[in-house]
């Protein structure tokens, strides 16, 4: 078996259990993380080996700038300093963003220079924060994931299956977590659906919302992974970090509910994006990106 294939099978063995934490507790500890993290970083030295010294200092810190989202180490900081963490933070964005640019313009990119993957792992850290700070990844756990994910597999250009050769020559360009991501998307389109069917079947749809909400009975909201969004009983907006906050907040709105007589809620599902990335991981490693793919079929 290839390094790019175990490392793929290590990816896809790490998804399968983090999916199996978050479907139960929607949380997934961070060594989960840590340790697929530190695979990443030590399957790329052997990858880099081989090569120049430049390559293997600019993995390192390419797998350091990941492993630092897997570490709690602002909660130490900000003891001293609620703003300490932040700044940084972004000093480290900063720094490893110069260093690559200067080595890119210095020597290029290719064997002997700047490494493909090592361009790959930043793009996907950088791609995954700004999907989290702007709320389309909504948890911590689904940046991580994608961070991860392009650590272990920072390229797979050469999808198991059979596809289109445009579209196998446009995945030469593109970094896998990106495909992980697309592919993910292009699967959540199955939930809405599901909702919709659910919501058919029981007689209680209703255009939009039945797209992305159900009813449910309000004694079973303290129990369920849900966003109360009909009645709103949370006019202050409070926003659960934990999922022990999150589950106070819904039992302190069940109690609520029950001592106004109401019956049944309108929620949304709180979704365990971690399964869908774990599924755009192995649709990517058998037919890389489903969007790219499809297009190349028109």
């Amino acid at each position: 078996m290839s390094l790019p294939t175990l490392l793929a099978a290590v990816l896809l063995a790490g998804y399968a259990y983090a999916s199996w934490q978050d479907w139960r507790t929607r949380e997934v500890g961070d060594r989960v993380w840590q340790l697929l993290g530190g695979v990443g970083l030590v399957g790329g030295l052997f990858a880099f080996a081989t090569g120049s010294l430049l390559g293997v200092l600019l993995w390192v810190l390419a797998a350091a700038f990941v492993l630092e989202h897997m570490v709690p180490w602002d909660v130490a900081v900000e003891r001293r300093s609620k703003s300490l963490p932040g700044a940084l933070e972004l000093g480290a964005y900063v720094g490893v963003l110069a260093v690559l640019a200067f080595s890119l313009y210095r020597y290029g990119i290719g064997p002997g220079e700047v490494p493909v993957a090592v361009v790959a792992v930043v793009v996907t850290v950088v791609l995954a924060r700004g999907l989290f700070e702007i709320g389309l990844l909504y948890g911590g756990a689904d940046a991580k994931a994608l961070m991860v994910g392009g650590l272990l597999v920072p390229m797979f250009a050469l999808p198991l299956l059979p596809v289109p050769a445009t579209a196998q020559q446009i995945l030469a360009y593109y970094p896998f977590a990106l495909n992980v991501l697309m592919n993910a998307a292009v699967l959540s389109i199955a939930v809405p659906v599901a909702l919709a069917l659910r919501n058919l079947r029981s007689g209680s749809f209703e255009f939009p919302r039945g797209f992305t909400s159900y009813l449910l009975p309000v004694s079973r909201l303290s129990q369920s992974f849900v966003w109360l969004k009909d009645p709103l009983t949370n006019p202050d907006g409070e926003d659960p970090e934990t999922t022990e906050e999150d589950a106070a907040l819904r039992a302190r709105q069940q109690a609520g509910l029950e001592a106004k007589g109401v019956r049944e809620v309108w929620v949304t599902p709180q979704l365990p994006f971690v399964i869908l990335l774990a599924l755009g991981a192995a649709t990517a490693l058998l037919w890389g990106n489903l969007v790219i793919d499809l297009a190349a079929l028109l």
